[in-house]
Parts: C-alpha cells; structure tokens; sequence
C-alpha cells in the first residue's frame, strides 16, 4: 500500500536530499531553529502556520502554494478543524486565486455544521473589503449549509449571491432574481429596500410588467414604513440606529412610484402612468435629508419632469417635443430612453423626426461609448434601451422607404440584444426583418446579419452548463 505523505514528512523528505541541517535551513528561511525543531519533531508537534509553511515553500525555491494539497490535514489536525489555522489559510488561498482548495476546506469543515456562522462572518469580512468574488464560494457554502431557512444569514447570503449575479444577461439575472425572491422578507430591512430595487429593475427589464409592479409597489410601501419609523425616533428624542443602504431613503420612495408609472407607460396605458408623477416630483417634505438625500430629490425631479414631457409625447401632443429635446441636450444619461419615446410616436403620429435624429446623431451612431460614460444606470438597462431605440429607428426608416437604413438599425438592435440576452426584442428584430425587409437586404448587411446570429448561438453554447 502506496504511504501518502504528510505536510513533515514531504519537508524531511526535502532537507535530507539537499543536505541541510535545523541550522542551516534556519538561516535561508528565516524561521527560528527552535521553532523548526518543535514543527517536526514534538510530540505532538508544533502547528505549522501559512506563513512559516510560505517562508519553508521560498526558501526551497519552490511556487507559492506547493504544499497547501497537505496543510489541509494540518487544519484538521486529528480530525478536528482548527479556526485560528483555516482562517489564514482560507485568506492566503484567497489572494493566490487556490478555489479548489477553498473548496476543500469548506467542505470538511461543514461536516461540523456549528461552524456555518464562522463561514459567514468570512464572507461578510471579505464582501467589506470589497472582495465580492472572492467571497461567493463562502456564501455559497452558508446556502448550502444552512439548517433554518428563515434565518437572516441565510437571506443576506442568498442576497449577496443575487446581487453578484447581475450581469449583462437578463436570462441569467432573472434566474437569480427567481432564487432570491422568496428569501426578501428574510432580510433586515436596510438590504430589503436594496433587495427589492434590484428585483424591480431585473423585472422591468425583462418586461415583466406585472411583477415590476409588485416589487415598486412594496418597495415604496417599506421605505414610508421606516421613513415613519424614523420620524417617530425623532419625536421621541430616541437615536437613530445606522440605517446604512446603497441610495438615501427618500430615493427608494420616489423610484417606488416612478417605476411604476414608467411600468405603466410600456403597456401603453399613458393617462394611468400621469398620475403618478406627482408623487415623486417633489419630496421636499421628506424630513431628515442630508445632503445625499437632497440630490436624489432633484434627480426623482428631474426624471419627474422628463417623464411627464415623455408622456405628453406618447399621448401625441407633437408641441411638447421641443421642451423634451433641450431636457434631453441637458442630461446626455436620459437620451437612449427620451430618443425610443420620440421615435415611437412619429411612428405612431407620422411626423419626422430628421432635425431630431441629427441633434443625437453621435448618441445614435455609437452606443458603447454613452453606454460606457454613464454613471446615472446600470449598463444592462441602457443595453436594453438602445435594444429597442434601434428596433424604433428601424421601424421609422421602414414607414418612410429607407429599407437599407432600416435593416442597419435591425442588426445593430439584434448585436444589443444578444449582449443582454433579450429574446423579445431580438425575436421582434428577426420578425421585422424576415417579413418586410428580406427583398431590399444587401449580401453585405445578409452577412453582417449572419455574423450576429453566429455571435448568439455562440452566447447560448456558452450558458449551457
């Protein structure tokens, strides 16, 4: 039967071939004689920590993490796992990029499932100082791990794991999004109105109507609840306890009420999305603002505003157009989702749009670049507003006679959707195209077309496990 080596017996194994002595390999490793002796030899031996078991892997000239395979056991020294060990092995395999070892580790050490907290207040350690990645095996673990499915750790955990899964690609973000929602309720309300933002967003992206309406509605009906909770601390003199969340309170309030009017908007029921504007166009009233929540007051305004002169424009009152053209010169971030409402009702209007569409012709013309420079939206939603500007254009073009400038604007819209993964809008794009537009394409725009859709089956290869 084959022995398999132990962490010592590979280092003894090392000294007695190159020939050193305690002494001498003391002296290139930096590690006291003493300490060297008693790592080897005690009985029972002195633990080996990462940094000794680094210094002896350096001075041997061998790679960072040669012997992490063996200092597992050592972790688990007869039998039992030793924390003031893991940690520091868990980290240094962290910042050598070792998941299989990570994984190893995580996995004896849940046989004891005591220790799913430790794993969790790991991650939550990692997550704070930015490793977010690094941190999704931990929590990961905690999910898997878990005894009580309502207990709060596991809701921050599943949280976490939702907000690293949104991507580009909407399939994949409303998959997580599917998985998270169920434990929301779980969660301390500061990361539920985080929680249930993104869930709105993923939604409405999706064009989900209906859900998108769910989650904004109780997303507005939380953030009031703590916003009375606070004012009554207030009026009783009592500390406020830290509240901390990604945007001010009063902005959850007024998105609440925003996306749920632009929800409204996409279904094409205008008058009922005019009556919600009111409720976030001015939050002045909103008591506690600091400076943070006075900007997000002035941006719910400003979208109020821009809003209500895109509705005006949708219900057909062609006057408007001029005051929503200079709103959009003025905040380049609402141009993709001002230009599909101005391009929507010429086509529904019949009225044209040239001086228009040579204001935004370099928004237009280069979508990655606006993309890119925005700091206002997430990219997935600009994708997908630029995924439906160029399905508009194309319709444009279509209705006044300019088939090839229409089949341009379909593969551009059809290039965004397969970055998002937007089935709808790419099966309408193939639709317009194949119905009305087949007899005018040029072999170069076929083959152009023919690269894009080499490009999504090559995305949908991809996502298949």
């Amino acid at each position: 039967m084959e022995h398999t080596p132990t962490i010592r017996s590979k280092i003894e194994t090392e000294l007695k071939q190159r020939g050193y002595s305690f002494s001498s390999f003391s002296k290139i490793s930096g590690i006291n004689r003493g300490t060297f002796s008693a790592m080897l030899n005690s009985n029972p031996p002195k633990p080996i920590s990462v940094r000794q078991m680094d210094l002896i892997t350096k001075a041997l000239g061998y790679p960072e993490g040669w012997l992490y395979e063996l200092y597992i056991d050592e972790c688990f020294y007869e039998g039992k796992g030793h924390w003031k060990r893991i940690k520091p092995f868990l980290l240094r395999c962290v910042e050598l990029g070792k998941r299989d070892f990570i994984q190893k580790v995580l996995s004896r050490l849940t046989e004891d499932l005591s220790y799913v907290p430790t794993i969790f207040e790991l991650a939550e350690e990692l997550h704070k100082a930015g490793k977010e990645k690094d941190s999704f095996p931990f929590y990961e673990c905690v999910v898997e791990n878990e005894r009580y499915y309502h207990s709060e750790r596991l809701a921050i955990s599943q949280y976490r794991l939702f907000c690293y899964s949104l991507t580009e690609d909407l399939e994949s973000s409303l998959q997580a999004a599917i998985i998270f929602n169920s434990f929301r309720k779980s969660l301390p309300e500061n990361y539920q109105l985080d929680g249930l933002l993104k869930l709105t967003n993923v939604y409405f992206n999706a064009s989900n109507w209906e859900a998108a309406i769910k989650y904004a509605t109780e997303l507005r009906t939380l953030a009031i609840s703590v916003y009375h909770q606070q004012a009554y601390n207030r009026s009783k003199n009592r500390q406020l306890d830290s509240f901390d969340t990604e945007k001010p309170l009063v902005v959850y309030y007024g998105l609440g009420y925003l996306l749920h009017g632009n929800a409204l908007e996409n279904q094409g029921l205008y008058e009922e999305a005019l009556k919600f504007i009111p409720y976030y166009e001015d939050l002045t009233w909103f008591e506690g603002l600091d400076e943070n929540g006075l900007q997000g007051v002035k941006r719910l305004q400003l979208w109020a505003k821009a809003n209500l002169l895109n509705l005006k424009v949708l219900i057909g009152e062609v006057s408007s157009l001029a005051s929503y053209v200079e709103l959009l010169e003025h905040n380049p971030q609402e141009i993709s989702h001002g230009l599909i409402t101005i391009i929507e009702s010429a086509n529904k209007y019949n009225f044209s749009l040239e001086s228009i569409l040579d204001v935004f012709s370099e928004e237009i013309g280069d979508y990655k670049k606006f993309v890119s420079k925005s700091s206002h939206y997430q990219i997935s939603t600009l994708l997908w507003n630029y995924s439906r500007l160029y399905l508009e254009l194309a319709r444009y073009y279509f209705n006044t006679g300019r088939y090839s400038e229409a089949i341009d604007n379909i593969i551009k819209s059809l290039r965004v959707s397969s970055q998002l993964n937007t089935k709808s809008t790419f099966i309408k794009g193939v639709t317009l195209l194949f119905e009305k537009l087949t007899g005018h394409i040029t072999h170069e725009q076929l083959a152009e077309y023919e690269k894009v859709l080499e490009e999504v089956r090559y995305g949908m290869k991809q996502m298949v496990p």
